[in-house]
């Protein structure tokens, strides 16, 4: 038979509606053209996935990729390097660059910064102000915009909208979803006397529990009474639990795999300043909350809040030292080891990394694997042991929280948009990742 398409993947356990089923996949130019019993047809490349899983690409809706301003720890280019390393086909990117990305001017701009220059594709998050709610109405039609990130309390960066009024004005004004680093600025500066120098240990007791709850409770509030979608980054606490549970109307959540796999205060112990983030790390009370969020289904996305610094930064006599750890490459391996450990399910892994990212923030032909859709596909092994490993961290930043830790289950190859991208550890040709379209 003549040749048929560009890429067949045959003899995979392939995550379709729901369950793994043992089929072939047909993959023409950037789309999936077939899915059925393939062997009579030829194609310019076959990949043998027997004993492989072959699911939907996995998004990762959270990444710092530092670029502009501080390309020294990473740039659009590396960071999407460690993205298909790690089986992520789609990144949202965050907009606390300098200059930020909070106008059309420097949106333009980072859009033609990724072009050619990213394996993964992409979409860039606007960065909200108190003074920008007119170009907030008009992202509606802003290709490989994602939605509008606000920062209602200070973190890397200065893009920082504190006063509810302000804060409502963001809401109101936008035509997107609102993604919002959720810490209350005023309870944050009230505590910053409880800072101790040279104690890591003491970021917690600074940003603690109250900070968080204290603002998710006002952009619950906030939202419910404008009926718009507001999604909460990066959830660390029992009670936002407890309250997002009751609120899952408007309000969507993501949890990272840092606060589903590190606590405190072993983390800071082991780690040092390298475990410093924002929100933090907290106790193990508050992570079996998050587990809980995760077995039943109240979570609705897991994102890596891949946040680089430069080891010797981050080595600095806290406070000095910045917040932030590096996550979009060990994102997919952290997880699936999870689901080795029955943490999670393989349907339940599927659900927060690709269908519910692309649910909730509507990507066009993302995150199934279905006829018409675009092929972006992980394919993993599920039985493949690996020692994650500084050295093999594509981020410039060049160490991760997890190293030395052993996982048990693996991203083998990485497809973006019908083309190989990472094949067994190895990156193939060129970037080419495209604006994701909603």
């Amino acid at each position: 038979m003549s040749e048929s398409f560009d890429l067949i993947i045959k003899n995979g356990l392939c995550f379709i509606e729901g369950n793994l089923k043992k089929v072939d996949i047909g993959v023409k130019g950037s789309l999936i053209k077939e899915i059925k019993e393939l062997s009579i047809f030829k194609a310019s490349q076959i990949i043998d996935a027997k004993n492989l899983l072959v699911l939907p690409g996995a998004i990762d809706t959270q990444v710092h990729f530092r670029e502009p301003g501080a390309t020294d720890s990473e740039d659009l280019y590396s960071g999407s390097r460690g993205a298909i390393m790690g089986g992520i086909t789609s990144v949202f990117e965050m907009p606390n660059t300098n200059p930020p990305t909070s106008s059309k001017k420097e949106f333009f701009k980072k859009i033609n910064l990724a072009s050619n220059r990213m394996f993964c594709n992409y979409a860039f998050y606007f960065g909200a102000t108190s003074n920008n709610s007119k170009e907030l109405r008009e992202l509606d039609s802003l290709e490989g915009c994602c939605g509008v990130k606000l920062f209602v309390g200070s973190s890397t960066g200065n893009l920082l909208v504190k006063n509810e009024s302000d804060i409502a004005k963001v809401f109101s004004s936008s035509s997107k979803i609102v993604s919002v680093h959720s810490e209350d600025e005023e309870i944050l500066n009230l505590r910053k006397r409880l800072i101790e120098k040279g104690k890591v240990l003491s970021h917690l007791i600074w940003r603690n529990e109250e900070s968080a709850i204290s603002s998710t409770r006002r952009i619950i509030r906030i939202a419910e009474r404008l009926n718009k979608k507001a999604h909460i980054l990066h959830v660390t606490t029992k009670k936002e639990i407890d309250l997002l549970s009751k609120h899952k109307g408007n309000i969507t959540f993501e949890i990272t795999p840092q606060h589903l796999s590190l606590t405190s205060p072993s983390c800071y112990e082991k780690l040092g300043t390298l475990a410093q983030m924002n929100p933090p790390i907290r106790t193990k009370d508050h992570q079996d909350k998050l587990w809980y969020a995760i077995k039943h289904n109240i979570a609705d996305i897991i994102g890596s809040d891949h946040a680089p610094h430069l080891k010797k930064n981050k080595e600095k006599l806290y406070p000095e030292s910045p917040s932030g750890m590096p996550g979009v490459q060990t994102l997919v391996p952290i997880m699936l080891d999870h689901v080795n450990r029955k943490k999670l399910t393989i349907e339940q892994f599927v659900r927060y990394l690709s269908e519910n990212p692309a649910k909730i923030f509507n990507i066009k032909s993302k995150g199934l694997i279905k006829k018409g859709y675009e092929a972006d596909l992980t394919i993993i092994d599920m039985d493949k042991v690996v020692k994650i490993d500084n050295a093999k961290m594509e981020s410039k930043c060049k160490w991760s929280p997890f190293h030395g830790v052993k996982v048990k289950g693996f991203p083998v190859i990485t497809i973006v948009n019908g083309e190989i991208k990472m094949k067994n550890g190895k990156i193939i040709g060129k970037p080419g990742g495209k604006p994701l379209k909603f």
